[in-house]
């Protein structure tokens, strides 16, 4: 497949999601125009709109020095600029973590952020808010040489003391020993420890990000490139060299770093074997060629324990200069077009898969809840409609009779609304304990009393042990807040209940708080917490640095966790009760409606057929909503069981 059809396929998916946004949207204006909405649900709405807005495909490049890594994005993605846009040329690679997408307000540039900012106790995501304290170099769209140029300065170096690039976590005396260089006065380091880079680029702009890592010292000394970045990355391309198979650093790189951002399923994740035009042999011809590579990529499958399907051989010099050339044989021979297949239609697929399960998780909720008081309203009103069309309404004494009974029903859903409004007092408090169970200031005291302990430690194996205490107080305190959840639980199922048995009402079952999810996304952050906490990286680095690193990544992802979960009990307990709410108020609505087409016809019998008439053109308008909500479900792709019933 080639990279055209990325572009198509990448374009198709960028439609779905404009479609998927602009349905939302529909349905954010079908609750406003039919007053279901509220300030909780329209913040859950502009909440997944803002994310589908945002939403990038990132594919993130991973690999040892020398293997070509670049030389692949160059032949995968920038071919048709007919020059090596990103600098891989042998004994060139590049230094710094980059990123690549399209910043429409920002417009072509590259920002480089100086790798003193090590020292600094800032994490990258707040370096990137904050665009004054990168470098900037403006890039002309028109002219690849002047871009391939500026790129040239992704790859620059300088040199510093032995004593600042240990500071920097850049100077390893045992790998230094092992290259024969003991002692040295000056230590050559990268001149920039980030790089952004926005252009135009087709594919960029549907949406494309492409994050290119360097080798196994970059990601080991920068915790949030793998505990943060990867993890969030649709896809993990890994490049190995076909001539040199899996060597023991590509082994520590895919079992630190790889594995763990892809969990146990592997999802997401092609294993590149590049270089194999080295492996060609003139003597063993076409049939030895193709043994060679099979047997290798058995060989490496075995060592990953990956499927063979996974890897791909690939020749990404003789990829880039077959589409710079307009070479098809070559191209061919390149093998690229398997690992483009790939690309295209599994991770862009997964990717969709992905975000209909957030939009599902996140608002399947509330268009459940609006389809189910939808037909009860339409329910309601065609049953009033068929019961006055059916009563002998010359019957003053039955007439009288309604009427009583109305106000009978009118009196005890006074005295009812009382209890419930009793009802909600007492969820409020139990609502209040659980949303306080999270509160920040519960979470401040645990992290900054763990984080002095550690400064405090004389030894990594104290700062180890302190590291460990803090995961444990994080999750404990999470778990406190599972008794509060299930006691709020069955406090808002009872209150449902109520008003099920005593009212008839339709049967909503009500939205349920979970802690299942945090405590699942805080289990993940504690076992790579774990395995930086036991890395040689970790035992090696300097321990002002290694906590540093832990608190700019780790610890404020665990803290985003728990607020998150803070916001989202809050959300919840302000909103759970709001389907129930609509039925009441529509429920009262009926009654009092009832009560005065009842006392006009008692009043004067010619007013029986003029009641129905309104009871008729009431039910059209409520028909004709559900059918617009229905047509903004089947839009929006969400499994909603009872439009089966509508």
């Amino acid at each position: 497949m080639r990279n055209l059809e990325f572009k198509e396929q990448l374009h198709e998916y960028s439609n779905w999601r404009e479609h998927l946004i602009q349905a939302i949207e529909m349905y954010r204006e079908w609750r406003n125009r039919y007053n279901f909405s509220d300030p909780q649900s329209t913040d859950t709405l502009l909440n997944i709109l803002q994310g589908l807005n945002m939403d990038r495909v990132t594919l993130a490049f991973v690999a040892e020095f020398s293997r070509g890594k670049t030389e692949l994005i160059n032949a995968l993605f920038f071919a048709e600029t007919g020059v090596r846009l990103l600098p891989s040329s042998p004994g060139r690679t590049t230094m710094s973590p980059t990123e690549l997408y399209w910043d429409e307000a920002g417009g072509s540039y590259i920002r480089l952020l100086n790798i003193e900012s090590r020292l600094e106790d800032i994490s990258l995501m707040d370096y990137k808010r904050n665009p004054d304290r990168w470098t900037q170099i403006s890039l002309n769209v028109e002219s690849p040489t002047q871009m391939q140029e500026a790129f040239r300065e992704l790859i620059a170096t300088k040199k510093v003391s032995k004593e600042t690039a240990d500071k920097l976590g850049l100077w390893n005396e045992r790998e230094a020993a092992e290259q024969g260089i003991i002692n040295p006065e000056f230590v050559e380091v990268p001149c920039w420890r980030h790089a952004l880079i926005s252009f135009p680029h087709p594919l960029l702009k549907e949406g494309l990000c492409i994050l290119d890592t360097p080798g196994l010292n970059a990601l080991g000394t920068e915790p949030e490139l793998t505990l943060s970045m990867l993890p969030s990355a649709q896809a993990i391309v890994f490049v190995l060299a076909a001539d040199t198979g899996v060597t023991k650093s590509d082994l520590e790189m895919w079992k630190s770093h790889v594995c763990s951002s892809r969990g146990q399923r592997r999802q997401g994740l092609a294993v590149v074997m590049n270089k194999i035009d080295s492996m060609w042999d003139d003597l063993a011809g076409e049939t030895g060629y193709d043994a060679a590579i099979q047997k290798q990529i058995e060989t490496s499958a075995t060592i990953l324990n990956l499927k063979q399907e996974l890897i791909f051989p690939v020749s990404a010099k003789q990829a880039l200069l077959a589409k710079v050339k307009g070479d098809e044989a070559l191209l061919e021979k390149s093998r690229l077009n398997k690992l483009e297949n790939y690309l295209s239609e599994d991770i862009l697929n997964q990717r969709r898969d992905i975000l209909k399960g957030v939009v599902e998780k996140d608002i399947g909720f509330l268009v459940s809840e609006s389809i189910k008081l939808m037909n009860s309203k339409v329910v309601n009103a065609s049953k009033q409609l068929e019961e006055f069309k059916q009563i002998d309404f010359e019957n003053q004494e039955m007439t009288g009779k309604l009427m009583a009974e109305t106000r009978d029903r009118q009196n005890t859903y006074m005295a009812n609304i009382e209890n419930f409004q009793a009802s909600r007092k007492v969820f409020a408090v139990q609502a209040r304990m659980l949303i306080d169970s999270f509160a920040k200031d519960k979470i401040d005291e645990i992290i900054l009393r763990t984080k002095e302990d550690m400064r405090k430690s004389l030894t990594t194996y104290g700062m180890k042990q302190n590291m460990r205490k803090l995961f444990d107080e994080l999750r404990d305190l999470l778990q406190d807040s599972v008794d509060i959840t299930e006691e709020t639980r069955r406090l808002i199922k009872a209150i449902h209940k109520k008003f099920q048995d005593e009212y008839g009402f339709k049967e909503i079952e009500p939205q349920l708080f979970s802690i299942k999810q945090y405590q699942f996304e805080l289990e993940q952050i504690f076992e790579e917490g774990e395995a930086f906490r036991n890395s040689a990286r970790t035992t090696m680095t300097e321990q002002s640095l290694v906590i540093n690193k832990l608190y700019s990544t780790l610890i404020v992802k665990a803290r985003t966790i728990l607020q998150q979960a803070h916001k989202d009990a809050a959300t919840w307990s302000n909103s759970v009760l709001t389907p129930l709410m609509h039925q009441i108020k529509d429920h009262k609505k009926q009654i009092e409606s009832r009560l005065i087409m009842l006392r006009k016809i008692n009043e004067s019998k010619g007013n029986v057929n003029e009641s129905i008439a309104q009871l008729e053109a009431e039910l059209a308008p409520l028909k004709q909503q559900r059918q617009e909500l229905l047509a903004i479900i089947k839009a929006m792709q969400i499994n909603i069981t009872d439009i089966e019933n509508a």
